[in-house]
């Protein structure tokens, strides 16, 4: 059997090739099921023992210079067939194009981030609510016209069932399941039933704070939305709190900021008053956290929410509320941003 093995090692060694297809020949010949070095191993169980470790080192050392021998002849004819064909497997790939974040995306977690820096988490609850989380929690009484069919989508075969209108429902699920201190936004897609056009959608998205602690007050509201207004717009941003009402929060304010646009001088984007209103905010009604099992005698609290719509629009100077949901690429790709 060494006579056989050293006849096959001059052989392998004198082996050539004029082409790959000739190569992977040679390979079914001697490595294949059936291969001259394969019938070597099945006839290696027969050999005596006494003789197993001499011929079995030559038979090994037989086989990886074949798989050597008929690996360089293909190596060495498929590179050959490369150059002939004019590719040049030197060249650098074709670059392909990044895709881009949405702009809502981006703006929102720019927002997250700002919020972040103060402490604020970020919680989500479901889209598909139930009529107490969405209103009755939060203070809206039986006869308040959000319940009314021409706002919210409610589910024909349960009327207590309704895609939520803002994500304040988050805030109910937040206190029912924790005691203060409270400190979180709740980003979310939000539902009304709104005429679609330039200014309006029935889908849009929110971002909405609470915080809740002792010794809470609309101080405390006030410095934390003039830093939000001036990390998200510029440190020259000014803000304004008008008075308003919301079911939720006793006082309420709107917050106006100064215009991104002329700064402040009046232009046809704030209507030249130099503000532009960008959200809605006020301190916790006692009877919310009564409902919700925190002591408003012990405890206080703020809120706000915001369209992220809307600061994207600001943001950006964008006119069309639609542009947002009709995955235009050439739109999308204008938004390039680390967030």
């Amino acid at each position: 059997m060494l006579d056989r093995i050293n006849q096959l090692v001059e052989e392998i060694k004198a082996l050539q090739a004029s082409s790959a297809e000739e190569a992977e020949q040679l390979r079914i010949k001697y490595l294949s099921k059936k291969g001259l070095v394969s019938q070597l191993f099945d006839e290696f169980k027969t050999i005596a023992n006494d003789q197993k470790r001499e011929v079995g080192q030559v038979l090994n050392q037989l086989k990886v210079l074949t798989q050597d021998t008929i690996t360089a002849l293909k190596e060495t004819h498929e590179g050959s067939q490369a150059a002939t064909s004019g590719l040049d497997l030197s060249a650098p790939g074709v670059t392909l194009p990044l895709g881009s974040r949405h702009p809502l995306s981006i703006v929102k977690n720019e927002i997250a981030d700002i919020f972040a820096r103060l402490g604020f988490n970020i919680a989500e609850g479901p889209e598909i609510e139930d009529d107490y989380h969405v209103f009755t929690a939060l203070n809206f009484p039986p006869e308040h016209p959000a319940r009314d069919m021409q706002d919210t989508f409610f589910i024909a075969t349960n009327p207590d069932i309704l895609l939520r209108t803002h994500t304040s429902s988050v805030q109910v699920r937040v206190m029912e399941k924790q005691q203060p201190p409270l400190r979180a936004i709740f980003p979310g897609r939000v539902f009304r039933n709104e005429a679609i056009s330039a200014r309006a959608h029935c889908i849009f998205h929110q971002v909405e704070g609470l915080y809740i602690d002792k010794n809470v007050s609309f101080a405390d509201l006030k410095q934390t939305l003039l830093y939000f207004a001036k990390e998200m717009f510029g440190a020259d941003t000014k803000i304004r709190l008008r008075p308003s009402y919301f079911p939720f929060t006793e006082p309420s304010a709107e917050m106006d900021i100064s215009c991104t646009l002329c700064g402040g001088k009046g232009c046809n984007v704030c209507k030249y008053s130099g503000w532009v209103e960008i959200l809605g905010c006020g301190m916790v009604d006692p009877a919310v956290l009564d409902s919700n099992n925190i002591d408003s005698k012990t405890y206080t609290g703020f809120a706000f929410g915001m369209g992220i719509e809307r600061i994207t629009m600001l943001k950006y100077q964008i006119k069309d509320i639609r542009l947002f949901f009709e995955n235009d690429v050439r739109f999308l790709n204008q938004f390039k941003s680390a967030y």
